[in-house]
């Protein structure tokens, strides 16, 4: 019985290592409409990051990884979508947020948590790294200085196959 029950949970913990993105229409974070299941990197690995701007780790964490940003695009290419769990209330605070501290990733808006509640999150920071083919092959929540180093090295497996 626990061999079954072990193997019934590398299944599911393998198919939900593959899934696909939802489609849940979001708006950028200048007004235009977005549909998450569309996203994508011109056939290369990008980077999903949930956070808000009341965060302190999200904002450490998202502040650790614009530091070595474009060292990572010209390496491996890879994207980063940020997005704001804010709620509407505190929706105009994402913008200022973004441009103090110069990130210069794609931020998109889910001030209801559609998304965020369509990819069974629970808490932020979270990070999704998706393959060129729309897979999500790795999850991670929280944040500790040096994690964002693990990202780009799962980023570069990809990039190798």
């Amino acid at each position: 019985m626990k061999r079954f029950l072990f193997v019934a949970a590398m299944l599911a913990f393998v198919g939900t290592m593959s899934a696909q993105l939802p489609s849940v229409t979001l708006k950028d974070i200048s007004g235009k409409s977005v549909n998450t299941a569309e996203l994508k990197n011109d056939g290369k690995p990008f980077i999903i990051d949930f956070f808000a701007t009341w965060c302190k780790p999200c904002n450490r964490e998202l502040d650790a990884i614009a530091e070595v940003y474009e060292e990572w695009q010209e390496e491996t290419g890879v994207k980063i979508f940020a997005v704001s769990i804010d709620q509407a209330q505190n929706i105009n605070k994402v913008k200022p947020l973004v441009d103090s501290h110069g990130w210069e990733y794609d931020v998109l808006l889910d001030p209801n948590s559609d998304f965020k509640r369509a990819l069974g999150i629970q808490m932020i920071p979270y990070v999704l790294i998706v393959d060129g083919k729309g897979n999500i092959v790795y999850k991670h929540n929280g944040y500790t200085d040096g994690a964002e180093q693990e990202l780009i090295e799962k980023v570069r497996e990809l990039v190798k196959k």
